[in-house]
């Protein structure tokens, strides 16, 4: 095989393992259990930087779903701990209205990438329909409208079934069947 032809790995299981427990941190930061800075600086880096990774490999790998998912999501996590940074530095401030309407758009976009998760697996359809919801759940947070306790606990159960497609794809990897079954479709 030469350098031309080498195999590219599943890049999933990173870009899952990264949403998935950045969104974990995120909520559990938002429901106050924790406090400080941890879930988005982890956002720039495992949240960010390991999903647009991850989705320039599916990109390699002709898969658009997953180029243009992790990217996304990628450069979300990117961009909310940058605009979080630049409020701790004093130089913007992030409104509620406008966190509100970045999470519809965010919500409206993640629903129609659910529509593409019925050709892959449960789990995704899982993640994607969750985080649908969550962001709706923020928007209406932002608002006013709910305790940040409700997308905070909705949120964590996204982040964990993202978790759990990533060691399923770890898993399977490494052992060459389904350890963890993540209910393939068609």
């Amino acid at each position: 095989m030469t350098k031309e032809e080498s195999v590219w790995g599943n890049p999933g299981a990173l870009g899952l393992a990264g949403f998935g427990f950045n969104t974990i941190l995120l909520q559990i930061h938002n429901i106050g259990l924790i406090e400080g800075v941890v879930p988005l600086v982890y956002g720039f880096f495992w949240g960010g930087m390991a999903q647009v990774i991850a989705g320039i490999i599916d990109g390699r790998r002709g898969d658009t779903f997953g180029l243009t998912a992790f990217t996304s999501y990628g450069l979300f996590w990117i961009g909310l701990s940058f605009g979080f940074l630049l409020e701790w530095m004093g130089l913007v401030k992030l409104d509620a209205p406008g966190l509100a309407w970045a999470c519809i758009c965010w919500g409206i976009f993640t629903a129609y990438m659910t529509i593409g998760t019925f050709r892959i697996s449960y789990v995704h359809v899982v993640v994607f329909t969750s985080l649908t919801i969550l962001f709706f759940l923020l928007a209406a947070h932002f608002y006013g409208a709910l305790p940040a306790i409700v997308p905070g606990i909705e949120g964590i159960f996204c982040g964990a079934v993202a978790v759990y497609g990533s060691a399923a794809l770890v898993l399977n990897a490494k052992y060459g069947r389904w350890i963890l079954p993540i209910g393939l479709l068609s």
